[in-house]
């Protein structure tokens, strides 16, 4: 064999070694599929929603190839944790318990926690009004720690496996207050089959309830992050954003 061809069998071997640049990557982006609208999944068995279509905006703008996988929330930041994904885009809220394993951006949107419920039955969502209710949320959110920290004392605190769950445990009777998302809760007021549902009281405002969701990444990517709070920064000011969310919503959650 000729020193050329040895010569250039080294330097393919070499190439085949060397790291591949952020920016040739695939970035591989975890998400519920189960949270509508913000991320469910299709009548075509893809997972679309507003947090879909956020993260699809920003890796057009970072010129990267996205690939998506749908997980549930309870496996959600494990997931990120073991490098099965590099980024989470799922509507998630910002906790001190939290903030000690993920890395988390700049805010992507904002909304307000908020309870449904039967308006012929409730008027008052204080603890002390709603003794004895079975107040239902999905697990693993801040909704549902809020409710075991200020509601478990006097109330019966459910946690259901997922926010379609728990939709269905009101409408089954098996819950008779849901507290989640007001954005998310407005889809299941338009299409739940009892009237009387709507929501109850004002906003819940509390230091436990964030109103800001944001995108999260492993600690030790700091740079990836810097390049999504940039490229952010950017599709709010091109129109990008707004695209997006007026697709979804007929006000702005920014």
């Amino acid at each position: 064999m000729s020193l050329k061809i040895l010569l250039a069998a080294a330097c393919l071997t070499l190439s085949a070694l060397q790291p591949v640049h952020a920016e040739d990557a695939v970035l591989r982006i975890g998400t519920e599929g189960a949270y509508p609208p913000f991320n469910f999944i299709d009548a075509k068995g893809e997972l679309a929603g507003f947090d879909v279509d956020i993260a699809k905006t920003l890796c057009a703008e970072m010129k990267k190839t996205c690939s998506f996988v749908a997980v549930p929330w309870v496996e959600i930041i494990d997931g990120l944790e073991q490098n099965k994904y590099d980024l989470i885009v799922a509507s998630m809220a910002y906790t001190e318990e939290r903030a000690k394993r993920i890395a988390y951006s700049d805010p992507y949107y904002r909304s307000h926690a908020v309870f449904v419920g039967d308006t012929q039955r409730f008027t008052d969502t204080s603890p002390e009004a709603l003794a004895g209710a079975r107040i239902v949320a999905g697990d693993g959110t801040m909704h549902a720690d809020y409710l075991d920290k200020v509601y478990a004392a006097k109330s019966t605190v459910l946690h259901a496996k997922d926010q379609p769950e728990a939709q269905g445990m009101l409408e089954e009777g098996k819950a008779d207050l849901l507290l989640a998302d007001a954005i998310d809760l407005m889809s299941f007021l338009e299409n739940t089959k009892k009237t009387s549902f709507d929501f109850i009281g004002d906003p819940v405002t509390n230091d436990l309830l964030q109103s800001t969701s944001h995108i999260t990444a492993r600690k030790s990517d700091t740079a990836l992050l810097a390049e999504v709070n940039a490229a952010l920064k950017r599709i709010r000011l091109n129109g990008a954003y707004d695209q997006v969310n007026d697709k979804y919503f007929p006000f702005s959650i920014y």
